[in-house]
């Protein structure tokens, strides 16, 4: 999986916080009460903003919506994205990724935001104005049972802020996501 799919999917996949879940036999019933807060992206999904403080960022992320919400392994997830770019976006801008699995860090690198952006047809550089995202990913069955846990925080060339998300998702045994609690 090339590393922008991986990003989208591990963002894709986010539930805000913690996890509860009921077991009943082999079913497992989802429950999950959000109470919204600053740092809730606008739509309808678990991502989350790193910060509250995002009025410099270059990106403003109007909103994000996912299907299905929550994701499902094995499915393919839809990600929806619409926001305004303030300015230019040109080839050196990057975004440092990490991902971990509980506290164990699986990723943790840069990459080259223009390289790994043509996986959802975009080219640097992009221009200031409004923009929307559509990207499909497929997501394997075979999702170890855990937490996950991302952040990707995005820098131009001249490492000024476009914007950071973070996201978590637990799944249980078999890929299915866990429901949650988010406070």
């Amino acid at each position: 999986m090339k590393l922008s799919a991986a990003v989208i999917a591990a963002l894709g996949l986010s539930t805000s916080a913690s996890a509860l879940s009921i077991f009943r036999g082999d079913e497992i019933q989802q429950s999950s009460i959000h109470i919204k807060d600053e740092l809730d992206v606008p739509g309808q999904s678990p991502l989350k903003f790193c910060a509250a403080e995002r009025g410099d960022d270059i990106i403003t992320i109007e909103k994000v919506v996912l299907s299905p919400n929550p994701p499902e392994a094995g499915a393919t997830l839809t990600i929806e994205a619409t926001g305004t770019v303030k300015e230019t976006i040109e080839d050196g801008a990057y975004v440092n990724l990490q991902v971990k699995y509980g506290y164990i860090r699986l990723i943790n690198t840069q990459a080259d935001l223009c390289k790994e952006i043509k996986n959802v047809d975009l080219d640097c550089p992009i221009e200031k104005g409004k923009i929307a995202i559509t990207k499909a990913v497929e997501l394997p069955k075979e999702i170890p049972p855990g937490k996950y846990t991302v952040e990707a925080d995005v820098f131009d060339k001249d490492k000024k802020h476009i914007t950071c998300l973070t996201a978590t998702v637990v799944f249980a045994r078999g890929g299915s996501m866990i429901g949650s609690i988010d406070l």
